[in-house]
């Protein structure tokens, strides 16, 4: 098992992963891990970049979560399927609000509170934008792979996924 899960931020990525992930030996890297610094600032990409191929080099079978094309495509080529959860906009939002705290992100709850409607706003923006983190560089991605891959429109999809 090799496999990336691409979408929006709140679309399930998370949920999927760990879903897959249950019992099994499989390593699991969300790309928030390697893609971020201190405080609000993102990681020179080389840098993100040598941390994902460490990962891949250490790794037979993994799961790798996120919303960074500019990383995905760097695992792409060595990956087994490739999931793109795709559930609409407000799906995505109402995910996010409903987030429980990520003591992996922020200091406290009240701290990731504060970034709440930020998130929001930027998730909102998710089919317009297109920087790597948009719906139109996702829609490459996923577009142009030619392995194993699915994409999931509703929250329902998921369980059959």
């Amino acid at each position: 098992m090799r496999v990336i899960l691409l979408g929006n931020a709140g679309a399930g990525k998370s949920t999927m992963a760990r879903r897959l992930v249950r019992d099994k030996e499989v390593a699991r890297l969300s790309l928030d891990e390697i893609a971020w610094g201190e405080g609000t600032e993102r990681k020179p990409l080389d840098e993100s970049v040598r941390q994902l191929r460490a990962f891949l080099t250490a790794n037979d079978e993994w799961i790798i979560e996120g919303c960074y094309s500019d990383l995905v495509e760097v695992a792409l080529p060595h990956c087994t399927e490739l999931r793109f959860l795709n559930p609409g906009i407000e799906v995505c939002v109402e995910h996010c609000r409903k987030r429980p705290w990520e003591p992996e992100k922020f200091p406290s709850e009240e701290a990731q509170r504060a970034m709440l409607e930020v998130l929001v706003d930027w998730v909102r923006d998710y089919e317009s934008r297109d920087d790597e983190y948009g719906l139109i560089r996702h829609r490459k991605i996923f577009d142009g792979f030619e392995g194993q891959k699915s994409e999931y429109t509703s929250v329902s999809s998921y369980l059959d996924g």
